[in-house]
């Protein structure tokens, strides 16, 4: 089915063409829905476009058009307000034809305007051996977000993560591994790596205190590019388990499977990129190196920029493999678009490589490789988000904090205990006193007891949900602690959650969970994502606001209603008629027709923002509803379907919405 807006954008046109001619047949409608709804619902501005070129005053132009439009099944007689602008409102019955479409199709009425065509989004491409860290949450929740949509609007869409797996710092982890697992190459289970994190500060303090280690690393990045096959064993025993490390998260964070495709893919493809780049005539040797002078782009001094595609050693650096990826992205993967979520930092490297790729001729006109630039999480002081270390928040402890937060009654339990002793236990095990040093850039434990003890209990206690669920043994210290809150919290659960009957122990801490991640999602997916935002644990678990938590209580609500009545959604007639009597129920049905629109910018813009601001007002909308029209006690039979129609179609609708951000609903709260 047309969406709305379309229906109205072809009716302009072709009063276009019949009021001045064939020549106005492509001209843009400028359709837009209405600043204010009392001037009606969308509103035409093409008018005020066409003075010049029609050398009249833009309302003597719309008041023609209006003459020739024939819209009388969509809306009321347009009116013409200000300097020229067009007005509609739709009428209820085109409204109530519309709902009874989209409420027979699964996709709700947006088209897959996408079939056809492939894309690629690259995210979150996370360095092996190293600790994902709040750097890597916006790429990883909008690049699944995008992927997402644009897999929903028709696009055959492959997921790739760009990894970090090639380079000299892998000589000195393999240099590492060799030393304190020497066995690890003939023998899996002599292989223990522990915190992927410490063993990389390990090798990296080895390498920085001792010349001969150097010397052994500097080695293994020679045997590493020359295929020696122990070595490339060795480089794949650490790049497996930091993805397995890695995998982990995403599967905490409900990323969709991803296509792992590293800086090493590309090695075999380098050098044919540079011989491609000489043969076209664009590489010029700079004091040795081969280069592509940027158009646009100078140095201090103002003269042309050069990208260094091969070094004056020989070797390749990080824009020869990005541009190796372009040119195996439309040669072999065929793609028509690519969306690299990347934070804003990189645009110029990426307007740099776009305008090789295109002088290359891999980028032609009908392609579309676009950097979809991401703005920096922020902590209260409104400087990036840190942990205690001053190092980039682990991305771990993110996602458990919001886990241990997410119930009001498991937060304040767990806040509520000594810890201290616990943790002074707890630093004497080798476990433990590495996780607390990640507070210290140089690891000096003697220096900071008090500091690491602190940052022991802050790890004790997001440790607390996850000791609940049974997916970590207790510590014996720990248990008695433990066993007391899991005691104090079935009481209250009892209460204020259902336990019992009707929902497990388990089942309930895992809605926790999932309230938990998606409130951290949705944090970031509600911004801009070109813009800063400030991390907040209390705003972004709010019942009241843009959260997610508060359009989970929506759709939790609506199911809440079905139980209620004995209603099965369902099953409800699909012959019986949606009645918009209420302004409320047209409110509330605007919106729901609004989603293929949203959607449609989504796809030109790249703003996952828009989709949870539709939501936040969705679900606003359905509460003014739900507030002023009674659903189970309708005193009308019709209007009592009519309304409990509506409620599924919001239901719907919201979940859909919430899964294309990567957020899965909740049947109770």
């Amino acid at each position: 089915m047309l969406s709305t807006i379309a229906q109205l954008r072809a009716a302009v046109q072709q009063a276009l063409i019949r009021a001045f001619g064939e020549a106005f047949a492509t001209t843009d409608p400028m359709l837009v829905s209405a600043s204010n709804p009392k001037f009606g619902d969308y509103q035409a501005n093409v008018a005020l476009s066409l003075a010049k070129p029609l050398g009249q005053a833009p309302r003597a132009i719309a008041e023609q058009l209006v003459q020739n439009l024939d819209v009388a099944e969509l809306c009321d007689p347009p009116s013409v307000a200000g300097p020229g602008f067009i007005n509609f409102s739709l009428k209820h019955s085109f409204l109530e034809e519309q709902l009874q479409a989209i409420r027979i199709d699964p996709r709700l009425g947006v088209e897959p305007l996408g079939a056809g065509k492939r894309a690629i989004v690259d995210y979150p491409s996370p360095n092996i051996a190293k600790e994902m860290h709040v750097g890597h949450l916006r790429p990883s929740v909008i690049g699944d977000c995008l992927a997402r949509i644009l897999e929903f609007l028709g696009y055959e869409t492959l997921r790739i993560s760009h990894l970090g797996d090639w380079g000299t710092p892998f000589g000195m982890l393999i240099a590492y591994l060799r030393e304190a697992y020497p066995n690890a190459l003939n023998d899996d289970s002599a292989i223990n790596l522990g915190d992927l994190a410490s063993f990389y500060r390990a090798a990296k303090r080895r390498f920085d205190e001792d010349t001969n280690f150097q010397d052994t690393a500097r080695q293994s990045v020679v045997q590493l590019q020359a295929g020696d096959p122990e070595t490339l064993k060795a480089w794949g025993i650490v790049c497996d388990l930091s993805n397995q490390t890695n995998q982990k998260i995403f599967d905490l964070m409900g990323l969709k499977p991803l296509i792992l495709r590293g800086e090493s893919f590309y090695n075999p493809f380098l050098s044919d990129v540079v011989a491609e780049l000489d043969r076209l005539g664009l590489l010029v040797e700079d004091q040795g190196a081969q280069c592509v002078f940027l158009e646009g782009f100078t140095n201090k001094e103002g003269k042309p920029l050069p990208m260094i595609v091969q070094k004056s050693d020989g070797g390749y650096n990080y824009a020869t493999t990005d541009l190796a990826a372009i040119r195996y992205r439309v040669t072999e993967d065929q793609v028509q678009r690519v969306v690299y979520p990347v934070g804003a930092e990189q645009s110029n490297h990426f307007a740099q490589i776009f305008q090789v790729g295109k002088r290359a001729g891999w980028i032609k006109e009908d392609h579309d490789f676009v950097h979809a630039p991401l703005g920096n999480v922020l902590g209260e002081d409104g400087k990036k988000l840190k942990s205690r270390s001053g190092e980039a928040a682990r991305l771990k402890d993110l996602l458990d904090e919001a886990w241990l937060r997410a119930d009001p009654d498991l937060y304040q339990l767990v806040c509520e205990q000594d810890w201290e002793a616990i943790a002074l236990v707890l630093l004497e095990e080798p476990d433990w006193e590495t996780a607390a040093a990640r507070l210290s850039s140089d690891e000096s434990l003697a220096d900071n007891v008090a500091a690491l003890k602190k940052t022991t209990i802050e790890t004790v206690q997001r440790q607390v949900p996850i000791w609940l669920m049974g997916n970590e043994p207790v510590p014996s210290v720990a248990q008695p602690v433990v066993a007391n809150i899991r005691q104090a919290l079935e009481q209250r659960w009892v209460e204020n959650r259902g336990l019992g009957a009707e929902r497990s122990f388990q089942s309930i801490l895992s809605d926790v969970q999932a309230i938990g991640i998606s409130a951290i999602k949705y944090a970031d997916l509600s911004q801009n994502r070109t813009s800063n935002y400030v991390f907040s644990y209390a705003k972004m678990l709010a019942l009241q606001g843009n959260t997610a938590p508060y359009m989970l209580y929506a759709y939790v609500r609506i199911q809440g209603i079905g139980r209620k009545g004995g209603i099965d959604f369902s099953e409800l007639d699909a012959k019986s008629p949606i009645l918009l009597k209420e302004d409320v129920e047209l409110t509330l049905a605007k919106q729901l027709l609004q989603l293929d629109e949203m959607l449609l910018m989504i796809d030109q813009d790249l703003l996952p923002n828009r989709l949870g601001q539709y939501l936040f007002e969705l679900s606003q909308k359905f509460n003014q509803f739900y507030d002023r029209c009674p659903i189970l006690q309708a005193e009308e039979e019709d209007v009592k379907t009519s309304r409990l129609i509506l409620c599924h179609l919001t239901a719907k609708t919201i979940k859909l919405g919430l899964s294309l951000l990567g957020i899965s609903v909740l049947e109770r709260m």
